[in-house]
């Protein structure tokens, strides 16, 4: 490992990260800005390449990648690396699933929160100069169930939390639950149509898959209890928008609160009509501890993967 050893940082990334690389002797180009023909012109010039959110790592980028050994993601999915051409190519790709395992838990939870005591209605209804008090009367969050669906990091970090207000937690994954974890929050575990049928909360952690996509449609809401409320923090594609208007607006679901979208930007999404429902931009990594961390994770994964450790 050495100054042979160059990288392109495509998107905007927390300083530690470029100064952990540098520190460590390789030549870092960062380039927040670059475009994706840029890319393509110069991909071949470097070993590693790093993207946020921002920049689409796509076949033809890849295919003029000749030196490239790591494509990195400074977070959790990777729905933005063509894994498959990047595997043709022998290029590892590695993302930073530690960095937004508490961000992402603590916007659940406080997407709950405000989901439960209307407060997002009661705020626009005071810009609005309306005083709803009477008709915002909430529900607390102690003893109600929470169903997540997709017990990795984020979804453990969440149900320690909701253990901790004394919410019951419901769990269900296509991968073996651990069962210490399950042990120490006292979770149930379910087939996923038991899950969506007994929670008051549904909380939905999977990646992006084929067999995810609509992992939550017109028929599974269906079987869902009226009050029930989902809170999407994974990846859009996972709910079906359609169908979820449809549920909230005829009172078949109690409420719902996205931070991820079918299209992003989610600007004019009908979903934004309805009172019963939060929306937010994708934020549910946004904090600065989670991006400092990320950050910190990608470059170490780096220094191992370049000096053979991992």
């Amino acid at each position: 490992m050495g100054f042979e050893d160059s990288v392109l940082i495509c998107d905007e990334v927390d300083p530690i990260l470029n100064k952990i690389l540098v520190d460590n002797g390789l030549k870092v180009s960062y380039e927040p800005e670059i475009t994706k023909e840029q890319i393509i012109e110069k991909i071949s010039n470097f070993n590693i390449v790093i993207v946020r959110s921002r920049t689409t790592i796509t076949k033809e980028m890849i295919e003029k990648a000749d030196n490239c050994k790591i494509i990195a993601r400074v977070g959790v999915g990777l729905d933005n690396v063509d894994q498959d051409a990047a595997k043709a190519k022998d290029i590892r790709v590695i993302n930073a699933v530690e960095g937004a395992m508490n961000a992402v838990a603590e916007l659940v939870l406080g997407l709950m929160l405000s989901l439960a005591r209307q407060t997002a209605r009661g705020d626009r209804a005071i810009r609005n100069e309306q005083w709803l008090k009477k008709e915002l009367k909430g529900t607390e969050l102690r003893g109600k169930y929470l169903g997540i669906i997709g017990l990795g990091n984020i979804g453990k970090r969440l149900g320690r939390l909701a253990r901790a207000l004394n919410m019951n937690i419901i769990g269900y994954d296509v991968i073996p639950i651990d069962e210490e974890f399950a042990k120490e929050v006292g979770l149930m575990k379910a087939d996923l149509n038991t899950l969506l049928q007994s929670s008051d909360y549904i909380s939905i952690h999977v990646p992006l898959l084929d067999s995810t996509y609509h992992l939550l449609d017109a028929e599974k809401m269906s079987t869902m209890k009226k009050t029930a409320k989902i809170i999407n923090t994974s990846r859009g594609g996972v709910v079906d928008e359609d169908a979820l208007y449809n549920a909230l607006k005829n009172g078949t679901l109690g409420g719902a609160a996205l931070d991820v979208f079918e299209k992003e930007p989610a600007i004019g999404t009908k979903l934004a009509e309805l009172d019963n429902v939060i929306l937010t931009p994708h934020i549910g990594a946004q904090t600065k501890e989670a991006q400092s961390l990320a950050a910190n994770v990608i470059a170490e994964k780096i220094i191992q993967i370049l000096r053979g450790v991992i």
